[in-house]
């Protein structure tokens, strides 16, 4: 008992005597750091050797007080040792006390430095880790730089023999980098015998953690036309995980897989391969490189889906992000998260008032095969693409801008620079090819060993996806599909792309349909040949009218030649084609009453006469209005040349006449009304042709041709603003009815029937209306109206104030 208590009384002298001297010195290096304002310690962060300098003081003083105190509780340990009691329980008990008293040392020195730590020194390591790090990284890109000049590939050198070389202690050959790292390592290793393991492996692992982090950012940035993943992950391999490798030799914390030190197989037995300049790493190196990786992974990943949007509007030039991101999810698993990412990105950024429908769409689009590349089974497509199908929905001109992109190869842009891949029907086929033949594959022609293979690589759909649709259907949705499911059938797309077909094929100056025909095949692919039916018999109208027109020309030329001196006396019969359509089948063309000069209306009576030998019995009912016409006006010897609509032609062609005109006398002589004529005639105004004047009513105005050449020009100048918006205006009127008007003048017979159904109930909701027709008007012309058409036409009917809707109910306005 007396060797215990003077054991315990020279254990307290040793314990007072470190905490008053070697503990209260060591902390007072940081306590200018610690006592400091928040502005302050950032000054002491960005100075060169700090806390080198300090950090490496500080643990040289106190470890040689704790070397100094451990020499004296050995020789304390030693003297009880060699005390001979003369009873062997007493002895027994001597030497169980001067066994312990070493570990009681050491956990006193640890207990009494964690029990007086500031706050602030883990941030003191945080600081002194990343220092090092960064600088450890500096010398090692330098060495990138120089063995890459023959190298292509970043990050493919391996300098092992910087990292090894002088590792040992008594080394006398010692790099740059790998005394940097025996430095760190001196640092680490007096920490660790102070107790400070668990604080010290946090800052320097945040520390490798915030590199990796800031690596990945410089690597990735905003370019998403190169790859990064590959570099990152060779970049892990060439710094931190050498560093990490040479630091725990210098540790002796390196065991490798080999080392028959445990009888227990390590999970990790299998995952080890030889990385380069390190050979067959040790179980915590290959922990370390599955936790680098799986960071970076992450980070790459995170920082790509933040940045999704601009990824997608690069796309297909982005394609090397998108690989990224792909491996990254499959990786981690995160799908979640870029789903909500880019959906909250889509509602901020892209479905607004602000945004056009072409962008949209072309947004929309680019989001399809963006998301194919990173989930081919389409779940997170559907999750994706719902909110923008659904605004897209709310979109009037949707169905036109669809058709435009479909059928136009600018998408749909009015520069026609149109992104790469905007003419969607190329690709559309091969999909359907594709597709289709993939599809075919079903389970009656697959073999009993296809099958048994099939079933063993099934997966389950991810949690994300929607369960009311399988993966065959889903598998089975295109593009064009898509889009179809955004307008509601596909119908409403023919019956847009008949009207924008009509439009292009009468404003065409000449016959070149190839491209139309082309076009027209591709979409019988996907629609059927019944569907577009009316629009192959248009472009047939096309092919007919070109090789008519050849053949009346031809015959009047004839007849001509046997007139002598009819030539002379009319307009040529070259300058005139016709286009000649199957009224039946082309939408409702727009018509106006419009009178045409004499010598023009004879030459038009001439060709209808022709075709009507040719083509007994049909004949031609002329549409003046329509067509275009290319003039050459003539000014004291110079010419300026126009191609505009009949009208215009007719207008400025009875100048030729007088030089001036009243509106009201135009209009008459022309047979349009006087609001019409002022309007068109403000064109040759716009451009200088024409100047206006008061007339002698206060409705009438005079116009009059320009006397020189000098004049229109000056004009022309002037009226500038004037003459694009007055384009602008003319490009607007089109030749053929809308979608919208068919609908409404088809929908008009079922007016009166919703007024009547109204009258009687009172109020009734879109669907009751629409299953209540569908329902009774079983007479022709029978409902066949789709859901939002008949919501189209009582928008219209509320828009004319004859029926308001309350609460999603419709009633008679009152």
């Amino acid at each position: 008992m007396i060797s215990k208590a003077f054991c315990s009384i020279q254990f307290l002298l040793v314990q007072e005597t470190f905490r008053n001297n070697a503990v209260k010195k060591f902390w007072q290096h940081f306590h200018p750091y610690c006592s400091a304002s928040a502005v302050d310690r950032m000054k002491f962060c960005v100075k060169e050797h700090w806390p080198d300098e300090i950090l490496s003081r500080a643990l040289e003083d106190i470890c040689l007080e704790k070397s100094y105190q451990e020499k004296c509780v050995f020789v304390l340990v030693h003297a009880l040792q060699s005390y001979e009691d003369r009873t062997a329980k007493r002895k027994l008990k001597a030497v169980d006390c001067s066994s312990s008293l070493m570990p009681r040392y050491q956990l006193m020195v640890s207990s009494v430095l964690l029990t007086t730590l500031p706050l602030s020194f883990p941030e003191i390591l945080n600081v002194y880790f990343k220092k090092k790090l960064e600088e450890l990284n500096v010398i090692m890109a330098g060495s990138y730089e120089s063995d890459q000049l023959g190298n292509h590939e970043p990050f493919e050198s391996n300098n092992a023999s910087d990292w090894h070389c002088g590792m040992d202690i008594d080394g006398q050959e010692v790099s740059e980098s790998s005394f940097l790292v025996k430095n760190i390592g001196k640092v680490v290793r007096d920490l660790r015998c102070l107790g400070f393991t668990s604080v010290t492996e946090d800052a320097y692992s945040s520390a490798i953690i915030w590199l990796l982090k800031s690596k990945v950012y410089e690597l990735a940035g905003d370019d998403y036309r190169v790859p990064v993943l590959r570099c990152v992950k060779k970049w892990i391999q060439a710094v931190p995980l050498q560093f990490l490798h040479a630091l725990l030799t210098y540790l002796g914390d390196s065991v490798d897989y080999d080392s028959g030190s445990s009888g227990l197989k390590s999970p990790l037995a299998s995952r080890p391969s030889s990385f380069p300049g390190i050979g067959v790493p040790s179980e915590a190196l290959v922990r370390w490189h599955m936790r680098l990786e799986y960071f970076a992974y992450e980070t790459l990943q995170d920082l790509r889906i933040g940045k999704l949007f601009e990824i997608i509007v690069d796309y297909p030039e982005s394609s090397p992000a998108i690989e990224d991101l792909k491996l990254c999810l499959e990786y981690t698993g995160q799908h979640s998260k870029l789903v909500d990412s880019f959906i909250s990105s889509l509602k901020y950024r892209l479905l607004t008032a602000g945004a056009s429908t072409n962008d949209i769409l072309h947004q929309y689009v680019s989001t399809i095969k963006a998301l194919r590349t990173i989930d081919p089974t389409g779940v997170f497509l559907e999750a994706v693409g719902e909110p923008i199908r659904d605004y897209l929905r709310g979109r009037k001109d949707t169905i036109k801008c669809i058709v435009t992109m479909l059928t136009d190869g600018s998408g749909g842009n009015a520069s026609g620079t149109g992104n790469a891949g905007d003419n969607l029907l190329e690709e559309l086929n091969r999909d359907a090819e594709t597709q289709e033949n993939a599809d075919y594959d079903n389970h009656a022609n697959v073999d009993e060993k296809q099958a048994w293979l099939n079933s063993e690589s099934w997966e389950p759909d991810p949690v994300e996806a929607d369960p009311l649709k399988g993966s065959r259907n889903r598998r089975k949705v295109d593009i064009l599909g898509l889009m179809v499911s955004i307008i509601g059938s596909k119908d409403q797309l023919v019956n847009e792309y008949r009207v924008m077909l009509a439009e292009k094929l009468l404003n065409k100056a000449d016959f070149e349909i190839d491209s139309d025909i082309r076009t027209l095949e591709l979409l019988k692919i996907h629609f059927g040949e019944s569907s577009m039916q009316k629009c192959e018999i248009m472009l047939n109208d096309l092919i007919d009218s070109k090789r008519t027109n050849s053949n009346i020309k031809t015959s009047l030329l004839k007849t001509s030649q046997t007139v002598p001196g009819k030539e002379e006396a009319e307009i040529s019969h070259d300058i005139l084609d016709a286009t000649i359509i199957s009224s039946n089948f082309w939408p409702p063309i727009q018509t106006e009453d419009l009178v045409v000069p004499a010598s023009v209306d004879q030459l038009l009576s001439d060709y209808a006469k022709r075709f009507h030998q040719i083509k007994t019995p049909r004949k031609l009912l002329w549409k003046k209005n329509l067509g275009t016409v290319k003039l050459e006006l003539e000014f004291e010897g110079r010419s300026m040349q126009f191609t505009v609509a009949p009208v215009h032609a007719a207008i400025i062609m009875h100048f030729q006449e007088k030089s001036s005109w009243t509106s009201k006398t135009l209009a008459t002589e022309i047979g349009i009304p006087m609001d019409s004529l002022n309007r068109r005639i403000s064109f040759w105004t716009s451009k200088g042709i024409l100047t206006e004047s008061a007339g002698p009513d206060a409705d009438d105005h005079t116009f009059t041709v320009v006397d020189s050449m000098s004049d229109v020009n000056k004009n022309s100048i002037a009226n500038e603003r004037l003459a694009e918006y007055q384009m602008t205006e003319e490009e607007g009127e089109s030749s053929v009815a809308s979608v919208e008007e068919q609908l409404k003048k088809e929908m008009t017979v079922y007016e009166k029937f919703i007024i009547g159904m109204l009258t009687n109930f009172g109020s009734m909701s879109l669907d009751r209306i629409h299953n209540t027709l569908k329902m009774f008007c079983i007479a022709e012309p029978s409902y066949d109206k789709s859901l939002q058409q008949l919501q189209s036409f009582l928008s219209g009917l509320v828009a004319d104030e004859k029926l308001e809707m309350r609460d999603g109910l419709y009633l008679l306005k009152r």
